[in-house]
């Protein structure tokens, strides 16, 4: 529902709960308060790569916002501007026009689906997730909205529970990738009111980054790895991810230093308590993040006088020159002696490609010995391939180093997991 009469100073403008909180902070931050850090770094890591990887650090100065090394930064993220700017041309709607909005979802415990009076931009640039794919329903819904008969009898095929239904929703939607714009495009006749789309579409949530920094080195700056995702969906259309390429476009500098909407999460992987304790690291790409904070950590208490037990890394990319970040770090610390053991899966330099799992079993004596000297071992990055052959390769060394049987080197790593001897910090 159009706002006609309105106090400005009551209209929110991209907040989570409080009006005006991003302008007037209040500690403590979380989810629904988050703190507006600024950006004082935001460099590109992979220079002469094939996809952009950024490094960026906020400013927590006047925060108490505290994190530990492993923990993951949320970000609340923002929709790209010109996307936005789409659903006033194609909906012949005045976005600056002030809205207000009860939820119709009678199973809903929420009065409104996201935080109101506000204007339509700042719904569809704030709240509305207008970059995923539209579930069935949504399509149901603004099928009634269609001026051509088959262009409206489609959307109600492609909304059907039905085998013919799902098979067309799976290829016509997830296959070919169309969001609620490209649908929108692509039946000229389809024009459901704004209004209706903002309450069926799901709410933009947080992004989860590991923090790539330690508080020991400094507690008043976090840092995250982020890669920039990009690419072409089967009907030639250039995609975006939504946090990474607004992180992306946050660069300080001399006249602006732009501020992003964070908070802190609790992780469950966290260093040995004593530093003693050896720690074994796998993570290939961005699985490195929550390392380099751990390694920070480990040369910070060693350069206190602690006792600091050995490092092992093994990283992988794609080249030398496609995907090494950090590359100077790594290489100084290993020539400082910093990382005991340090291993680079390099895994397009040659026709076979090699992995992480490779180098691991390359080395399986040495991963063994570490294992049982009590180390803790991590596991960062891919969910779907990488994370899962892992933990096949470490049982394959556990069965040949340890001479263990099949189901043996299974319980064995099943304890390490209930001791936290064995974490993982995965995403798909």
């Amino acid at each position: 529902t159009e706002v006609k009469e309105y106090d400005p100073a009551k209209i929110f403008t991209g907040e989570v709960l409080r009006v005006g909180s991003y302008a007037a902070q209040k500690p403590p931050y979380h989810q629904k308060n988050p703190f507006m850090a600024r950006v004082i770094c935001n460099r590109e890591l992979n220079l002469s790569g094939s996809r952009s990887v950024r490094h960026i650090e906020f400013d927590l100065t006047g925060s108490r916002l505290r994190y530990e090394a492993g923990d993951h930064l949320a970000i609340h993220p923002e929709n790209d501007t010109d996307l936005v700017n789409e659903f006033g041309e194609l909906l012949n709607t005045n976005l600056d026009d002030v809205i207000s909005l009860d939820c119709t979802d009678e199973y809903s415990n929420r009065k409104h689906p996201f935080p109101v009076p506000c204007s339509y931009r700042t719904a569809l640039t704030y709240y509305a997730d207008i970059a995923s794919l539209p579930k069935t329903n949504v399509l149901f819904a603004i099928a009634e909205y269609c001026s051509n008969h088959e262009e409206k009898e489609f959307l109600l095929k492609l909304s059907s529970v039905d085998e013919e239904g799902r098979k067309l929703y799976s290829s016509w939607v997830w296959t070919d990738h169309r969001t609620i714009l490209d649908i929108l495009h692509d039946l000229p006749s389809c024009r459901p009111p704004l209004d209706l789309l903002l309450e069926l579409l799901p709410r933009l949530q947080p992004r989860y980054y590991s923090i790539s920094s330690s508080p020991k080195v400094d507690a008043n700056v976090v840092s995250i790895t982020a890669a920039v995702l990009q690419y072409t969906t089967p009907l030639g259309r250039v995609c975006k991810g939504v946090a990474t390429n607004y992180l992306a476009s946050k660069i300080p500098c001399q006249d602006t230093v732009p501020k992003v909407p964070i908070f802190v999460r609790r992780s469950q992987i966290r260093l040995p308590y004593t530093p003693s304790v050896p720690v074994l690291m796998i993570g290939p790409g961005t699985g490195f993040a929550p390392f380099r904070g751990f390694i920070q950590e480990r040369i910070a208490l060693s350069d206190l006088g602690k006792i600091v037990g050995a490092n092992v890394l093994y990283f992988g990319c794609q080249r030398r020159t496609d995907g090494y970040l950090y590359k100077d770090e790594l290489e100084t610390w290993n020539e400082n002696g910093n990382l005991t053991e340090f291993h680079v899966a390099f895994s397009r330099e040659q026709q076979h490609k090699i992995y992480v799992q490779h180098l691991l079993m390359k080395n399986k004596s040495s991963v063994w010995s570490t294992v049982r000297s009590g180390a803790h071992v991590y596991v960062c990055g891919d969910a779907k391939h990488m994370a899962r052959d892992v933990q096949n390769t470490l049982v394959k060394i556990f069965i040949e180093e340890g001479n263990l049987s099949v189901n043996e080197a299974d319980e064995y790593l099943k304890s390490m997991e209930k001791k936290k001897l064995y974490q993982a910090d995965i995403w798909s």
